[in-house]
């Protein structure tokens, strides 16, 4: 007898039907076909075990299963529940007359209880796209599936809740989650508030700009200074995810398997690898890709403690994803790609020793050895990241202060201001939606400069032998320093302000 069961498979952060065709008939044997790897192979000896547990058994003929299409590879133990699902249709051992309008995807354990599977919610979607009513899944992953309407999706612990199902012994019931409620549960009061934050008002400027214009900032300063205190409170100033937003960085961090049980993502990711992190690991890809901590923080935040620490040919390869804001990993087969929407924060010390032009510090590095530690990091990396600050340390009747700093709640008011403002702006432009993402067109055409301005920002350019990219990230933060300011124009103190954050390009620094 021929059954056909519905699964998928992941790649990317989009989902592809597979059909699981399951044949008995006389003989002996176990055949599974249709490109799987080895824990697809594998999936024979936990189904056994698991159907044996439950008091059912795998029939004692020839049994052949294909996964088609046979030139996609399966990969992972996900298959388990709809090849079981499968053989018990086939054997007669469960009813299947409805089986066909299902997607099931489940990883078996040996005594029949269900594990949970990465990439629920992109499957969701996919299988609502393609006219499928009902999905059949692990209960861990219920809520993240859920997400998606105008489908049944049933959360199960166990295999013997999928077969009483389909024999209509005991029927499954939906899971419902009102998804806008879910998203408008947002924190009023983050974790990390600006308000715990002594002294540093020019830096928390900088932190307000960079979040209104989602621009990329390095904060340059000795050890202790309040670098990675100051990345940690970054999201907490950036605007409210939207629904689109929260849904695309979901599927990213659904395919990894790190949804937090709540299911939708409501608050901007931050991501902070170690400065061991593989070029791999950062940008993603491996045999078979997986999106990497650049994806991982789409629309949110990734940091990056002592950059110089991090390995040049890691740092390289984030080159292409900051400008194109999305990541290519091809193999022979297939392409995939992954969004990388990000804003980028940086820090380092000035010097090897943390303690550059110091002179009360007892380590001084020489000038080949700060040439050295400064050029690990290259330059067209540093021309793609709009805003150098220097963080220095907060005086001691500065951190005895008792008062409270502004808090991030009202920073952020004025920072989704800036946005709103943008958000007009870019209005009917699909790619760009904020300062920090226009194009030399988009530049030209809303950074237009007053003669005044024009011979400020020359007489810079020609005095810190300025690249034509820095000029661009110059002209982008004047941009946003206008919206904050609510000006429609940039103004010369706008250009000002925006060249102080250009630290790296001075003298002194890199050469």
């Amino acid at each position: 007898m021929l059954v056909k069961v519905h699964g998928s498979a992941v790649f990317g952060v989009e989902a592809t039907t597979i059909v699981v065709e399951v044949n008995i008939d006389k003989g002996v044997g176990y055949h599974l076909v249709g490109l799987p790897d080895n824990a697809v192979r594998e999936s024979s000896y936990r189904i056994s075990a698991a159907l044996k547990n439950i008091n059912y058994k795998l029939p004692g003929k020839k049994i052949i299963i294909n996964m088609a299409p046979a030139d996609i590879r399966k990969e992972g133990a996900a298959y388990d529940l709809p090849i079981a699902v499968g053989i018990l249709a086939a054997s007669n051992q469960i009813e299947s007359e409805n089986i066909e309008d299902y997607v099931i995807m489940g990883e078996l354990s040996l005594d029949g209880s269900l594990q949970p599977i990465k990439g629920a919610l992109p499957i969701a979607i996919k299988a609502r796209e393609e006219g499928f009513k009902n999905f059949i899944l692990p209960k861990q992953n219920v809520k993240e599936a859920a997400i998606v309407n105008d489908i049944n999706v049933f959360g199960v612990d166990n295999i013997v809740e999928v077969i009483e199902h389909f024999n209509k012994n005991k029927e499954l019931e939906p899971t419902v989650l009102n998804t806008r409620e879910e998203f408008y549960k947002q924190i009023d009061f983050p974790e990390f508030d600006f308000a715990d934050v002594k002294g540093q008002e020019s830096i928390k400027r900088c932190m307000e700009i960079a979040a209104a214009g989602g621009h990329n900032i390095i904060l340059i300063g000795p050890p202790g200074s309040g670098k990675t205190m100051l990345a940690k409170r970054l999201p907490s100033i950036l605007p409210p995810m939207t629904l689109h937003e929260a849904l695309e960085t979901t599927k990213i961090h659904s395919v990894v398997g790190k949804v937090k049980k709540s299911g939708l993502m409501n608050q901007r990711p931050f991501r902070s690898p170690h400065h061991t992190v593989s070029d791999v690991a950062l940008v993603g890809g491996g045999q078979y890709p997986q999106p990497g901590e650049i994806s991982l923080a789409h629309n949110g935040v990734l940091f990056l403690d002592e950059l110089p620490e991090f390995k040049r040919s890691v740092l390289e390869v984030m080159r292409q994803p900051l400008e194109d804001r999305e990541v290519t990993i091809s193999r022979a087969r297939f392409t995939v790609n992954y969004p990388s929407s990000f804003m980028l924060v940086a820090s380092m010390n000035p010097s090897p020793s943390g303690y550059f032009n110091d002179g009360s510090s007892p380590v001084v590095s020489s000038p080949a050895e700060m040439q050295r530690y400064l050029g690990k990091v290259s330059g067209p990396l540093l021309d793609r990241i709009d805003i150098h600050i220097e963080v220095t340390p907060v005086p001691f009747d500065k951190l005895s202060d008792d008062r409270k700093g502004e808090s991030s709640v009202e920073i952020r008011k004025r920072v989704t201001k800036a946005r709103e403002i943008q958000s007009v702006r870019f209005n009917g432009l699909e790619s760009i939606h904020y300062n920090a993402q226009m194009n030399v067109k988009q530049i030209r055409e809303y950074c237009k400069l007053s003669d005044d301005s024009k011979l400020l920002l020359k007489n810079a350019m020609e005095k810190l032998n300025l690249s034509a990219r820095a000029y661009d990230r110059i002209l982008k933060v004047s941009r946003t320093i206008a919206d904050l300011s609510g000006e429609e124009n940039i103004k010369s103190n706008h250009i000002t302000e925006a060249i102080q954050y250009r630290s790296l390009d001075r003298e002194g620094w890199l050469g």
